[in-house]
């Protein structure tokens, strides 16, 4: 069996040092693309209201411009017969 010696064990430990220090760089890279996936949710939910708010908006003027057709329709007596 190989002796162990201190300077055996510090190649060791400067191995291990050199390794964490890798993945230490490695969750920083990680952390740092999660930040930007969560700032892309963010971004698209953002963006999801506001389209849903302009669909709503839509859907409101759609509904008035129906309501002055058709008040336009009667005062003019151009209303279809009801099919019966």
């Amino acid at each position: 069996m190989t002796p162990v010696t201190n300077e055996l064990i510090y190649e060791v430990l400067q191995a291990v040092q050199a390794r964490l220090s890798n993945m230490d760089e490695g969750l920083r890279a990680v952390r740092g693309e999660l930040k930007g996936v969560r700032g892309n949710q963010q971004a698209q939910q953002l963006q999801m209201n506001a389209v849903q708010t302009d669909i709503g908006n839509l859907y409101e003027a759609f509904g008035a411009l129906d309501s002055r057709l058709a008040r336009i329709e009667r005062r003019l007596d151009i209303t279809d017969a009801p099919v019966s």
